[in-house]
C-alpha cells in the first residue's frame, strides 16, 4: 500500500482506480471459483481442516448475514445494488484521495458483486468457511463476505487514522 501524507490529486487517481478495479475483479473471480469448487464437492463435505476449529462446509444462504431476511432475495439484491451504485457514484467523496480507501471500496464492491451473482444465478449465497472457537460457532461465510469485512475494516482504520492526522496537523498550525 502506498503511504502518503496528503491525498492524491486527480491526475494520480486513474492508475489507483484501475488497480482497485483489478483487485475487485480478482476477488470476484476468486469468490466465484471457490464457490464453484464447493458446489462440485458438496457430497464430500463437511471436511474438517483443523478439528474443533475450522471446517469446510456447503451452506446455501437465502438470507443476509446470519441468515437474516430469509426468502427476501430481491430485497437483498436491491439493497446491494443501491450500495454498489453509491460506491461508484461517490467514490471520490468516499476515498477523499487516500489510496487505501480506493482498495477498501474495491474490496467492498467485490463482495457485493460476488454475493449478488450468487443470488441471481444460484438463488442463494454459497457459504463454506466454518469456524468454531471455544465451543462457540461462527456462521459460515465466503470470500465475498471476507472481502466486505476486510474492506470495511480498512476504511474504518483509515478514517480514524486520517482524521487524527488531519486534526493533529490543524492543531499545530
Amino acid at each position: 500500500m502506498e503511504t502518503q501524507s496528503t491525498p492524491l490529486r486527480s491526475s494520480n487517481e486513474t492508475p489507483l482506480v484501475c488497480r482497485a478495479a483489478a483487485l475487485m475483479a480478482v476477488l470476484v473471480v476468486l469468490d466465484q471459483i471457490t464457490k464453484a469448487v464447493i458446489e462440485r464437492n458438496a457430497d464430500n463435505l463437511p471436511a474438517s481442516v483443523v478439528p474443533g476449529f475450522f471446517d469446510i462446509v456447503s451452506v446455501s444462504n437465502t438470507g443476509a448475514a446470519w441468515g437474516m431476511l430469509q426468502e427476501h432475495k430481491w430485497l437483498l439484491l436491491g439493497v446491494a445494488m443501491v450500495f454498489l451504485v453509491a460506491i461508484v457514484l461517490r467514490l471520490k467523496h468516499l476515498t477523499e484521495g487516500w489510496p487505501e480507501r480506493y482498495y477498501s471500496m474495491g474490496m467492498i464492491a467485490s463482495g457485493i458483486i460476488g454475493n449478488s451473482i450468487d443470488r441471481i444465478w444460484r438463488g442463494a449465497v454459497v457459504d463454506f468457511l466454518d469456524f468454531h472457537v471455544a465451543g462457540h460457532h461462527w456462521p459460515a461465510f465466503n470470500v465475498a463476505d471476507s472481502a466486505i469485512c476486510v474492506g470495511v475494516g480498512i476504511y474504518l482504520v483509515s478514517s480514524f487514522k486520517r482524521s487524527v492526522r488531519i486534526a493533529g496537523k490543524e492543531s499545530s498550525e
